[in-house]
């Protein structure tokens, strides 16, 4: 199911909240690079959007900034988490997660291996229950399940 929220040319702008997927969210809590993303947010923002981190991403980030032990980054993605919306995975986001699992692998096009949690679906669901379109580096695995355009593409 490919949905755009609007070609990158255009540049629309658009009132939906904004999920962060991992690529995203992990260039945001560097604590050097990376100033087109920031100024990126902080425009986001100020425009009025809800921008979100839903919880699969925040383990996604997190378990990689542990391993590294990058505790600057880990303490900006607290600091951010307490700045911008949050959204908890719920029983209803798993159960819908696992469908569009099922129905990727049905139709040919899984994103994962069959014996991977397959963070894509589980974002795509959280995304689909808050409204939020999924501002991500990697749509061509998430647009088949929800609304998901580069990050660079949203104004």
């Amino acid at each position: 199911m490919s949905k755009t929220a609007c070609p990158p040319a255009h540049g629309c702008v658009m009132n939906k909240p904004v999920m962060l997927d991992a690529g995203p969210l992990g260039r945001l809590v560097h604590p050097k690079k990376n100033q087109d993303i920031k100024e990126w947010a902080v425009a986001i923002r100020k425009s009025g959007r809800q921008i979100i981190i839903p919880e699969i991403v925040d383990y996604e980030v997190r378990r990689n900034l542990i391993l590294e032990q990058l505790d600057e980054s880990l303490r900006r993605l607290d600091e951010l988490k307490k700045q911008v919306s949050y959204a908890p995975l719920s029983t209803n986001v798993m159960l819908r997660a696992a469908y569009l699992w099922a129905e990727a692998r049905k139709s040919g096009f899984p994103t994962a291996d069959k014996h991977a949690l397959d963070g894509d679906v589980i974002l795509a669901a959280q995304a689909e229950q808050t409204g939020a379109i999924i501002a991500t580096d990697n749509v061509a695995h998430l647009d088949r399940f929800a609304e998901a355009v580069d990050w660079r593409s949203i104004r």
